[in-house]
C-alpha cells in the first residue's frame, strides 16, 4: 500500500491551527486566577448534579448515560439551549424512563440551536457515541444502519470504507445536506459527501432530519439533513481513552483520545488509524463468476483537535480542526452481460485503481450570552475547508494510454451568524445570515503522455438571510414559521424557502405534529461547467425544487415505550439528469438537463420498548414509494425511482444494565428495488442479523465484540458489486 501523505496545504492548516491554539491558551492563562473561585464553586454544583443516577440504559435509538452525562447535558442546556424547561424536568432526583430519555435527547438540527426531540415538530432520529461503540460502527456510514428514515447502506459494498449513499424520502445522496457541527461540508464540485470518511471516534452523536432543511440551511437539503456533532471537552479530570480493534480480513484499528478541562480551557485531541485488506471470497451468479475480492484494502489516518476557552461568564471561543486522510483500493465490479446494456454491463474488475482523499475541515466558533444570560445566545462561526480527491485509473490494458489520474481540489470558506432569542415566556426567534464561497478545480492527466486536461475551474458564492419564529400561543399547541432567502453568484440559482410546523399535545401521552417545508438544490459545478465531452456541463440548468409534507403522532406507552409514526410526501421537480447526445454534438456525447418530477409517499415508524428489567427492544420501519411523474423518457412515467424505493425494517433486542453490560441481537432488512428507472432490472432484497457485545472487565477496561451477518447472507448493493459476508471484530477500550 502506498504511504498516505499530508499535502503541503494540509500541513499549513494544521500548523496554523496549533499556532492559534497556543495563542488562545497563552492569552487565557491571564484569566485563570481571577476565575478560580468561581470555577471551584461551579465544579461543586456540577459534581452535585453528576451524582444523579440514571437507572435505565439506552435502547438502540436513545442515550446511554455515563457517570458524567447528566453534568454534560446540564451544561449544554444552560449554555446553549434557549428552550424553557418545565420545573419537573429540572428535578435532579427524578429517575428517567425509556420514554423520557428518548424525548429529552438533545438535538440541534430542527432548530439551529440546542433543543430536545420533544420540542421539535419535525421527526428526528439520533444515534449517540455510546450506541456506536456498542454496535461496533467504525464510520458514520455504518452508524446510520439501524436508524429509521434513511437508506444508508450505500451502493458499492459493505466494507467500512465503501462509498456511502444516503437515500431519504425519495432523494439521492446529492440531495441530502451533510452538516458538521451545524455547518455545511457538501462537495459542490460533484455533489454529496462520503460519510465513510468520518470515523466514529470523533463523533458525539449523529442526527438525521428527514424532509429537507432549506429554511435553516439552504441548498442541498431536499431530502433531509444529516448533522454530525463532534465531541466536546467535559469538565472534570483529564482522561485518556485508548481503543484497539481486530477483525476479519485484516481489520486493524487503533484510536487514542485525550480530553479534559482545566480552569477555563478545555480540549479534545484524538487520532484514529484503521487498516484492512477485505480480500473476501465472493460470487456473482448472474455472471457465472467466483473469485476473491482484490485491491480492496484501506488505510485511514484521521486526526482531530478541539480547543474551548471560557473568555468570561458569558463568552466562549472554540477552535476545531479535523484531518481526514484515506488511501484505498478501488476493486470495481464484475461485468454482467445479460441484459445487454444493463446496469452491470459496463463494470470492470480493477486490481490497480486507487483513490486518495485528504481533507482538512476547520472552524472557529464564538458563543456569547446576551440579555439575562439564559434567554439570548449569539453564535458566530468562521470555517474553511480543503478537500482533495485523487483517483488513479491504472487498469486499462487496451489501449493503455487511456489510463489517467483524475484530481479534484475544493477550497471553501464561510461564515455563519445566528441569534437565538427567547423574547417572552412562550415566544422565541432564531435568525441570522450565512455566506459560503467555494472554488473547485478538476483535471485529468494521462500517464502515458503527461497531457493535462482541465475539466472545470469555477467558483460559487452563496449568501442567505433566514428567520424562524416559534410560539405557544395557547396551552399544548406549538407553532413555528420560517423563511430563508438565498442569493447566489449563479444567475438563476437564488431561492426562497418558507416552512411551517405545528405540534399539539392532545394529552400527556399523545402528540400530533405536522410540517411543510420548501427546499432546493443548486446544480453542482460539474453539472454546470464540466469540459469533459462525455458529460459536458450545461450552464443553463435551474436548481432542483422540493416540497415536503409530513404528519405524525408520538404515542407514549406508559413509561415503558414510545411509538412514533410519520406519514410523508416529498415532491422533487426540475430534477437534474444525464442526457446522452446521439449523435454527438460538437464532439460531446452527453450533458445534463432539468427533467422530470418525482413524488414520494411513505411511512416512517419507530417503536422503543422496555420489555423486562434490563431488557429492551426496538422496531424501525421505513416505507418509500418514489414515483416518476414527469420525464423526457416516456417509459419511465409512473415507474419507481431506482435505488430510492426500498423498504427498510430494523429489529433489535438487547440486555443492558447500569454496570455497562450490553448484549444485542439486531436485524437489518431491505426488500428488493429497481436499479433502472424503467424498472426492468432489480436487485433482490436481503436480511442480515448481527450480534453485538460489550463487557466491562473493570472500571477502566471494556471488551467489545461483534459478529456481523451471522448467517452469511450474500447479496449485491449494485449489480456486480458484492457484500463481504460474515465478519467479526473484537476490541479493548481502556480509560485512564
Amino acid at each position: 500500500m502506498n504511504n498516505l501523505r499530508v499535502p503541503n496545504w494540509g500541513i499549513h492548516i494544521l500548523a496554523s491551527t496549533f499556532a492559534l491554539s497556543l495563542m488562545v491558551l497563552y492569552s487565557e492563562c491571564v484569566f485563570a486566577n481571577e476565575v478560580a473561585v468561581t470555577e471551584a464553586k461551579a465544579e461543586e454544583e456540577v459534581s452535585e448534579v453528576s451524582e444523579v443516577k440514571v437507572k435505565v440504559p439506552q435502547l438502540a435509538n436513545e442515550v446511554l448515560t455515563e457517570k458524567h452525562s447528566a453534568t454534560e447535558l446540564q451544561q449544554n442546556q444552560q449554555e446553549i439551549s434557549q428552550t424553557p424547561q418545565n420545573n419537573d424536568e429540572q428535578e435532579s432526583d427524578i429517575e428517567l424512563t425509556v420514554t423520557g430519555k428518548l424525548l429529552n435527547q438533545p438535538v440541534f438540527s430542527p432548530f439551529r440551536r440546542e433543543g430536545t426531540v420533544k420540542d421539535s415538530t419535525r421527526p428526528i432520529y439520533v444515534i449517540t457515541k455510546e450506541e456506536m461503540e456498542a454496535q461496533g460502527a467504525r464510520s458514520v456510514r455504518e452508524a446510520l444502519r439501524y436508524l429509521p428514515g434513511i437508506l444508508g447502506d450505500g451502493t458499492v459494498g459493505s466494507e467500512p470504507h465503501a462509498l456511502s449513499g444516503q437515500f431519504i424520502r425519495g432523494s439521492n445522496t446529492n440531495q441530502v445536506l451533510i452538516l458538521l457541527d451545524g455547518r455545511p461540508v457538501n462537495n459542490l464540485g460533484s455533489g454529496g459527501f462520503d460519510l465513510s470518511e468520518f470515523t466514529t471516534n470523533i463523533v458525539e452523536r449523529v442526527e438525521v432530519l428527514p424532509g429537507g432543511g432549506s429554511t435553516l440551511y439552504g441548498s442541498d437539503a431536499i431530502g433531509g439533513v444529516i448533522n454530525i456533532i463532534t465531541r466536546r471537552p467535559i469538565s472534570g479530570k483529564i482522561t485518556t481513552d485508548a481503543t484497539i480493534n481486530f477483525g476479519s480480513y485484516g481489520l486493524n484499528q487503533q484510536t487514542i483520545r485525550n480530553s479534559g478541562k482545566t480552569g477555563n480551557i478545555g480540549w479534545v485531541v484524538g487520532y484514529n488509524r484503521t487498516q484492512g485488506q477485505y480480500n473476501y471470497p465472493f460470487s456473482i451468479p448472474e455472471a457465472n463468476f467466483s473469485g476473491v475480492r482484490k485491491n480492496n484494502d484501506v488505510l485511514y489516518n484521521n486526526f482531530n483537535v478541539k480547543l474551548e476557552a471560557d473568555l468570561d461568564k458569558r463568552n466562549t471561543l472554540s477552535l476545531s480542526t479535523l484531518y481526514l486522510g484515506k488511501d484505498q483500493g478501488v476493486p470495481g465490479g464484475v461485468r454482467i452481460l445479460v441484459p445487454q446494456f444493463g446496469q452491470g454491463s459496463g463494470n470492470n474488475l480493477t486490481d490497480r485503481n486507487r483513490k486518495f482523499t485528504d481533507q482538512v475541515l476547520t472552524d472557529l466558533t464564538w458563543n456569547s450570552k446576551l440579555g439575562g444570560g439564559d434567554d439570548s445566545l449569539l453564535t458566530a462561526k468562521l470555517y474553511t475547508d480543503f478537500i482533495n480527491t485523487r483517483f488513479d485509473s491504472n487498469s486499462i490494458t487496451i489501449p493503455a494510454q487511456f489510463n489517467r489520474r483524475f484530481e479534484t481540489k475544493q477550497s471553501s470558506y464561510g461564515i455563519q451568524a445566528t441569534h437565538s432569542w427567547n423574547f417572552s415566556k412562550n415566544q422565541s426567534v432564531v435568525y441570522g445570515f450565512d455566506y459560503r464561497n467555494v472554488n473547485v478545480v478538476s483535471n485529468a492527466v494521462r500517464f502515458s503522455t503527461g497531457v493535462n486536461s482541465l475539466n472545470y475551474d469555477n467558483n460559487i458564492a452563496q449568501g442567505a438571510i433566514f428567520a424562524r419564529y416559534e410560539a405557544s400561543l395557547i396551552p399544548n399547541l406549538k407553532l413555528n414559521l420560517g423563511v430563508r432567502q438565498d442569493f447566489n453568484s449563479l444567475s438563476n440559482a437564488s431561492a426562497t424557502s418558507p416552512s411551517v410546523g405545528a405540534k399539539w399535545d392532545i394529552s400527556d401521552s399523545t402528540t400530533i405534529r405536522a410540517n411543510y417545508i420548501k427546499n432546493f438544490r443548486v446544480p453542482t459545478i460539474a453539472n454546470l461547467f464540466n469540459f469533459n465531452p462525455t458529460n459536458i456541463g450545461n450552464p443553463n440548468l435551474k436548481p432542483e425544487k422540493g416540497d415536503s409534507f409530513d404528519i405524525g403522532i408520538d404515542q407514549k406507552l406508559g413509561d415503558i415505550g414510545l411509538l412514533r409514526l410519520t406519514f410523508f410526501q416529498n415532491n422533487i421537480s426540475d430534477l437534474i439528469a444525464f442526457k446522452p447526445l446521439i449523435p454527438a454534438v460538437n464532439g460531446a456525447t452527453g450533458t445534463w438537463e432539468n427533467i422530470g418530477l418525482v413524488e414520494t409517499t411513505g411511512l416512517e415508524a419507530s417503536l422503543n420498548l422496555q420489555v423486562a428489567k434490563n431488557v429492551y427492544a426496538f422496531v424501525n420501519y421505513t416505507a418509500n414509494d418514489p414515483r416518476i411523474k414527469k420525464s423526457s423518457t416516456s417509459a419511465e412515467i409512473n415507474k419507481e425511482l431506482r435505488f430510492a424505493g426500498a423498504d427498510k425494517l430494523n429489529l433489535g433486542v438487547s440486555y443492558e444494565n447500569p454496570d455497562g453490560w450490553y448484549l444485542g441481537l439486531l436485524m437489518n432488512s431491505l426488500n428488493g428495488y429497481p436499479t433502472n428507472n424503467v424498472n426492468t432490472e432489480f436487485l433482490s432484497g436481503y436480511t442480515t442479523f448481527d450480534f453485538k457485545l460489550r463487557v466491562p472487565l473493570s472500571d477502566r477496561l471494556t471488551l467489545t465484540g461483534s459478529v456481523e451477518n451471522i448467517f452469511n447472507q450474500r447479496y449485491q448493493l449494485f449489480p456486480g458489486f458484492p457484500d463481504g459476508g460474515r465478519m467479526f471484530q473484537i476490541g479493548l477500550n481502556s480509560t485512564f
